[in-house]
Parts: C-alpha cells; structure tokens; sequence
C-alpha cells in the first residue's frame, strides 16, 4: 500500500509540472496564438481531472497529496527561462519545450505502470490517463511537426 501512495504522489507531482509547464507556455505564447493558448488551457484542465483522480485515490488508502512539482521539472522551467532569452517565444521553441515535458509525463507513467504490487484498480486509472496523456503528446507533435 506504501508503494502505491508513493507511485501515486509521483504521478501527482508530475502533473504539477505539467501544470506549471502549460501555464509558463501560455504567458510565453504571442497574441496571435490564440490556437495554442486553447489548447494549452484545455491541457491544464486535463491535467486537473487527472490530479483530481489521483489525489481521491490516495486519500482512499489514508495518504496526503504531494502539494509540489519535481526538482527535474522546476529546473526543467528554470532552463526554459533561460533558453527563451536567446531563442525567444515563437511557436516552435514553446511545441518543442511542451513536447518535452509530454516526454517526461509519459516516462513518469511508464515506470508506475511497470511497479510491483500495484493494485488492478490504480493500474486501469493510470493506464486510462496514459492512454490521454499520449493523444496530447501526439497532438502537441504533430502542431511542432507541422512547423519544421
């Protein structure tokens, strides 16, 4: 059960950078992206139904919600910054950072689905969410695809 709390904490804290990933991308977009604003906003609403679950499901075995991101994803952020002084905000670099953090949230989800003792109910919550995770990892591809 410890285990699970843990798989569920770290899932929660990668959808906190998710969070903060999209909400850094949408102040970095020009005006005219208006497109990529709404698909961003929508990603962020994504991101808190999948907290929302996760967070019910660790309240259910007695656990607390990590209320935090990950060190990787607050220096991941920190290098964005740094990163956008040199090459700026146009749509390629903000697809290619937002792929980026899509990579990492698919990789967060991999290793859980891949621990010992997880519970049938969990694993089919997490394969849910994955399944969701990979069309707006696809969907953020294909825009950035489509600029190169």
């Amino acid at each position: 059960m410890e285990n699970n709390k843990e798989i569920l904490n770290d899932l929660v804290q990668i959808t906190n950078d998710r969070i903060a990933g999209y909400q850094k991308a949408i102040e970095e977009l020009h005006v005219e992206d208006t497109d990529l604003k709404t698909l961003f906003v929508e990603m962020v609403r994504q991101s808190h139904r999948h907290k929302a679950a996760l967070v019910q499901e660790l309240q259910v075995l007695g656990g607390d919600a990590d209320t935090g991101t990950t060190t990787s994803g607050k220096i991941y952020r920190a290098w964005m910054d740094i990163k956008a002084m040199f090459t700026g905000h146009d749509r390629e670099t903000v697809l290619n950072n937002c792929e980026f953090g899509e990579d990492a949230a698919q990789k967060a989800y991999k290793m859980a689905l891949e621990a010992d003792g997880l519970s049938a109910n969990l694993r089919s919550l997490i394969t849910d969410q994955q399944t969701e995770l990979r069309a707006s990892h696809d969907e953020i591809k294909a825009l950035r695809d489509q600029l190169v």
